[in-house]
């Protein structure tokens, strides 16, 4: 019997293994997507059409060719990771021989303090001057910078999630909570000012009424995707002059400025969805750096 075609390996290892994993949903299409791009390389670049015939140079080509495309290193390294889980799962279960990928070597990390952009004060409040007018948008971006949730994270808000206190004010005890599905099925609850309450409470006055538990709608009354979200953000970020910054530079805001202001760093870890306090801590140095860039420019 021949071993399977790529694409049929491929499904083996869809519905055989990630299938039983309790991944994520945004996880798995990740997956999906990465192994769809390593076929259509295969099958229609290389001329190939069984799994067997994947050599490591094969793989090693796949990666050069990702390199090309100046893809960032944080993705090469997950489509690395993916590929190696594929070939691992079909060499455990004899349906090759031996693992083409064992070798394949991802990408080094890059900087990451590089892809760190923080808004100023001054951009993040010409940011939000920029969506005043606009109650979805406004409380989209409000929510982003006050809580330093993900994109996909805000996509995934459903209105159960969010408890907003009867009354608004900046009273100590008169805040709101938001229910966050984090990464790898992690749920946390943070606290939701009353910036970012007051915003939401703006969209909740004009929401549709329609029997849909997304927060967050289209014009057509359908849930916004991450794609919608990332775009709409873009267009403020233009609007408000803003430059090299994207829907993630609002997280780096929210933690930076955070640090900066003397909230406690393992309040902040808990906020981001962290598990180490490691990760966070690099947001003491681009504190120090906003601060030493702020001094300099206001110097009296």
């Amino acid at each position: 019997m021949l071993p399977p075609t790529i694409s049929d390996a491929i499904e083996q290892y869809l519905d055989g293994y990630l299938a039983a994993r309790n991944l994520a949903p945004l996880t798995r299409l990740n997956y999906a997507s990465d192994l769809k791009q390593l076929a259509r390389y295969l099958i229609e670049r290389l001329g190939l059409e069984r799994i067997d015939q994947v050599r490591p140079h094969h793989l090693d080509g796949f990666v050069v060719r990702l390199d090309e495309r100046a893809l960032k290193g944080s993705s090469r390294r997950r489509k690395v990771a993916t590929i190696r889980s594929l070939f691992r799962f079909l060499a455990q279960q004899g349906t090759l021989p031996h693992d083409p990928s064992e070798r394949l070597l991802p990408p080094e990390r890059e900087r990451e303090r590089e892809e760190r952009r923080v808004l100023t004060e001054t951009e993040y409040k010409r940011l939000l001057g920029a969506v005043q007018h606009e109650a979805r948008d406004g409380a989209i971006i409000e929510l982003l910078l006050q809580t330093g949730i993900r994109e996909s994270e805000c996509v995934g808000i459903r209105l159960g999630d969010v408890h907003l206190p009867v009354r608004v004010s900046r009273e100590a005890g008169s805040v709101g909570a938001l229910r966050v599905h984090g990464k790898g099925r992690k749920d946390r609850v943070v606290t939701l000012n009353y910036k970012a309450c007051r915003a939401l409470k703006g969209y909740f006055a004009v929401r549709p009424k329609v029997d849909e538990e997304h927060l967050f709608l289209s014009k057509f009354e359908r849930p916004l995707g991450a794609r919608s979200i990332r775009n709409l953000v873009a267009k403020y970020l233009r609007e408000a002059g803003i430059a090299g910054a994207s829907t993630h530079s609002l997280r780096h805001t929210f933690a930076t400025h955070h640090v900066k202001k003397g909230t406690k760093l393992d309040v902040v870890r808990q906020a981001l969805g962290h598990e180490s306090l490691a990760t966070t801590s690099v947001y003491v140095d681009l504190a120090r750096e906003v601060m030493d860039k702020e001094l300099q420019q206001n110097a009296l």
